[in-house]
């Protein structure tokens, strides 16, 4: 299963900023193939490229054609995006069908211009229909909304490799000892206060106040700031 085997066709789009935000969309989830069919303006244009933004390659080794048909004749499958039910002999899929596509095959996702889609011709080199979810009531996408709603599936399913979020180096965790501290200053200035009544339940009371803080993975700072914060309420009484 390869992402190169993946490609995203746009037939006849009209705008430029649309074309470039979809550059931006494949490269976002790590997609590499752009086919563009009889775009309207000039391509590329120094709009697309701004639009892009850091996927100006997604764009530079993108594929130009004339017809529809030259851009799928070597393609094994064409998923065409469309709101609207064709009454045609072609199967209708949902997003969640993707699962069942074979991506080890040459994969290409078919989106229609922004002012009338796709027509019944064009559908015609489809394999399938593919429609995205949306409100009844309003049913139209953004050009570039719809790949990019369809990449980050496609992605899912094939198991795109992600950077995790990672804590950065400058937070440094609390230690036991700066947390102990921290609570047995809470729970003295609670004493204080006599706050812990009935006298009975004071274990399971300090039992819940130890689990609220260690559950909480506080910093070293934030262990401080709290611990100011508990020294300087109990200054003021």
């Amino acid at each position: 299963m390869s992402i190169k085997n993946i490609s995203f066709i746009l037939h006849k789009p009209q705008l430029s900023e649309n074309i470039g935000a979809c550059a931006r969309g494949i490269k976002n989830f790590n997609f590499q193939n752009l086919i563009v069919i009889d775009p309207k303006p000039i391509y590329p244009n120094d709009k697309i490229l701004a639009t892009s933004v850091g996927a100006k390659n997604i764009i530079s080794k993108s594929k130009v054609y004339n017809h529809l048909e030259l851009a799928v004749k070597n393609v094994d499958y064409v998923i065409a995006t469309s709101a609207r039910f064709r009454n045609k002999n072609i199967k209708h899929i949902n997003l969640e069908d993707l699962k069942k596509i074979d991506f080890k095959k040459k994969v290409s996702f078919l989106f229609g211009s922004e002012a009338s889609g796709l027509s019944n011709n064009e559908i015609s080199y489809a394999n399938y229909t593919l429609q995205i979810p949306t409100s009844p009531e309003f049913k139209s996408l953004n050009l570039s909304h719809s790949l990019i709603i369809v990449a980050q599936y496609v992605a899912s399913i094939i198991k795109l490799k992600t950077s995790l979020y990672k804590k950065s180096k400058k937070v440094k965790s609390a230690s036991k000892k700066e947390i102990h501290s921290m609570i047995n200053l809470c729970i003295n200035n609670l004493e204080q206060i006599n706050f812990f009544k009935p006298k009975e339940k004071k274990p399971i009371m300090l039992e819940n106040l130890r689990n609220i803080f260690y559950k909480m993975d506080l910093s070293d700072k934030e262990t401080r700031i709290l611990s100011s914060v508990f020294a300087s309420l109990g200054r003021k009484r």
